[in-house]
């Protein structure tokens, strides 16, 4: 395991505190007693935990200087801790206990490679049944297929749960329910090893059952880890998104509007993506076919007055598949799967360039 944090103190509790505090970050921290003993590490971590009791002698050592150094003192954030902090060459102060949670995020800050943020994408059906769920867990298989470490969000309460498309419902790992009432920064390499998945592709859905409240801060925390850890974050969102929902659609990068050629879903939809805009920046088209009333592509494209990002037909296969919980299978190939792959390549979309070493 890569060295994510060196804490450099000679006080044996506040070393403990700190092992501590990383342990729950899941950070790999190790303890220098000295200077002398931190020199050849000094530059190797994200994250210099320097004690109060060593920032004299850090001070005095010549170390280089380098961002990252933080000065953790057990008397407060004083004067005298900001003056020893900048002889230190330390860019914080974090004071124990007051910061203990603030530590907890530099740890897992720390033991996170580099890497760009993840797309975004929210899927929504205009009515019921329209195939909504569907269409956001083949983009996530097609995704995933392509070398994408892809995350499907299931945020749909009472949608019964999208890892039963995809055979995962008794698959041991973290649901909503499990997040609930989270706080802080989450470890992306520990989320991604909790999720139920299959391949590159985790899913993150809800426990059968009456749901629980989910919230602000739980919300926020997922959205941010997913953003960091994953290179695409796929969400399956209700026409009544609720709390989760809204939070999903507002940090997504676009929202498909996913529209049978029918007229109904077609008026449905125009009420819906009024409403969709006040969360979503970039609403575009999905028109789904055939139109059992010859509705053509262009005339659902034309009353809804969005981009459009594309057509295809309904799988018959599909139903029969989502029930046996084989939508991967039928996934390999056919309409669905030739619209996902467009769409991902229109998108651009490109590993991050790290891998942590497994």
């Amino acid at each position: 395991m890569n060295l994510a944090a060196l804490i450099v103190t000679g006080d044996p509790a506040l070393a403990d505190g700190l092992l501590r505090l990383a342990a729950a970050a899941d950070a790999h921290a190790e303890v220098a007693y000295g200077p002398d003993e931190a020199r050849p590490a000094w530059t190797w971590p994200a994250l210099i935990l320097v004690g109060a009791d060593m920032a004299t002698e850090v001070a005095s050592a010549g170390l280089q200087r380098r961002p990252g150094v933080v000065l953790v003192t057990s008397d407060g954030a004083t004067s005298e801790a900001y003056r020893l902090a900048v002889e230190a060459g330390a860019q914080d102060v974090a004071a124990l206990p007051d910061h203990e949670d603030w530590l907890i995020n530099a740890f897992a800050a720390a033991c996170e490679p580099e890497g760009g943020w993840a797309t975004t994408l929210c899927v929504v059906g205009s009515r019921g049944g329209a195939g909504a769920s569907v269409l956001a867990t083949a983009l996530g298989l097609a995704a995933a297929g392509q070398g994408l470490r892809t995350l499907l969000v299931d945020a749909d309460p009472f949608g019964g749960g999208i890892d039963l498309m995809l055979g995962l419902e008794e698959h041991e790992g973290v649901r909503w329910h499990d997040l609930a009432e989270r706080r802080g920064r989450l470890n992306t390499a520990a989320l991604r090893d909790t999720l139920p998945r299959s391949g590159d592709l985790s899913v993150l859905s809800w426990r059968r059952g009456e749901p629980v409240p989910v919230s602000d801060e739980a919300v926020r925390a997922l959205l941010d880890a997913a953003a960091r850890g994953f290179d695409l974050v796929i969400a399956d969102v209700p026409r009544y998104p609720g709390d989760v929902g809204r939070a999903v659609l507002r940090s997504a990068d676009v929202t498909f509007l996913l529209v049978p050629a029918e007229v109904r879903a077609t008026v449905a939809a125009d009420g819906l993506a009024t409403a969709l805009r006040r969360d979503t920046a970039d609403l575009r088209l999905v028109i789904q076919g055939p139109a059992p009333g010859g509705l053509t592509p262009d005339a659902v494209a034309q009353a809804l007055d969005l981009p459009s990002a594309g057509t295809f037909d309904r799988d018959r296969r599909l139903p029969t598949a989502m029930d046996e919980g084989d939508l991967p299978r039928a996934c390999r190939r056919g309409p669905l799967t030739d619209f996902c792959t467009k769409t991902l390549a229109d998108l651009a979309l490109q590993p991050y360039a790290y891998r942590e070493a497994a």
